[in-house]
């Protein structure tokens, strides 16, 4: 009997968004959502409720980060064989303009992919189709050693070794 392939990042992400399930312990507690998943591409969205703002009662700067990464991120991820672990390199954002309180959708998309490492661009963009953030990241595959303890999850974030894994 041959072992079954791992299933592709792109597999689990589609999968998390037609069960509504997003198995990343911090984008659950971000309340960050996959909208859109295809090669390349990959749109993580979120509804601004009170614990996303600063002390200026805007969506606090490090929220749209978070998002943009996990964005561009699984957009690189999506481009990766099922059996390789990636990370991001570096991150650059600019912030726009303040969000109060509309949904925001952070569509992150593989602009050059190399051998090892790619080029994202994250344009994040409110309900109200203004653009509120733009960021850029550099993601790279990584092996052997580095890779170790380091591959993308059936469950998309369970522990190795938890009850969820």
């Amino acid at each position: 009997m041959a072992d079954t392939p791992a299933p592709t990042l792109l597999e689990l992400l589609l999968q998390a968004m037609e069960s509504g399930q997003f198995r990343m312990p911090l984008a659950e507690h971000l309340g960050l959502r996959i909208t859109h998943a295809e090669a390349g591409q990959v749109t993580v969205s979120f509804d601004p409720q009170p614990f996303h703002r600063n002390i200026m009662g805007t969506v606090h700067g490090g929220i749209l980060c978070a998002a943009a990464d996990a964005a561009m991120g699984l957009a690189y991820g999506t481009t990766v064989p099922a059996e390789k672990a990636f990370t991001t390199l570096e991150l650059k954002i600019n912030y726009m303009r303040p969000v109060f309180g509309k949904t925001v959708h952070a569509k992150g998309l593989v602009l050059h992919r190399g051998k090892t490492t790619g080029l994202m661009e994250c344009r994040l963009i409110d309900s109200s189709h203004r653009m509120v953030a733009f960021a850029t990241s550099t993601c790279m595959v990584i092996e052997g050693d580095a890779a170790s303890g380091r591959h993308v999850l059936p469950h998309l974030g369970a522990l190795p070794g938890s009850a969820e894994s």
